[in-house]
């Protein structure tokens, strides 16, 4: 399975306009300069009172597809 990294910081009002619907997909660039567009959806588990933050792995089959994301720091 292969993974990308990248580093987020979203303020609680930034993610807020995703969760409310009005986009469904975030676009991130990765620490090695790569544009990772997926659904918002997936970055729910990780949100607090002061947004969604830290380093992140997501990780994709060999047919580029989805398979999970994880919160490194």
């Amino acid at each position: 399975m292969s993974y990308i990294i990248f580093d987020l910081n979203l303020m609680p009002e930034e993610y807020q306009k995703w969760y409310s619907g009005h986009a469904r997909t975030i676009v991130v660039t990765a620490r090695d300069g790569r544009k990772i567009q997926f659904p918002v959806k997936h970055l729910q588990r990780f949100v607090s009172h002061s947004g969604v933050k830290g380093t992140f792995a997501i990780y994709f089959d060999a047919k580029q597809r989805f398979k999970g994301i994880k919160r490194l720091v």
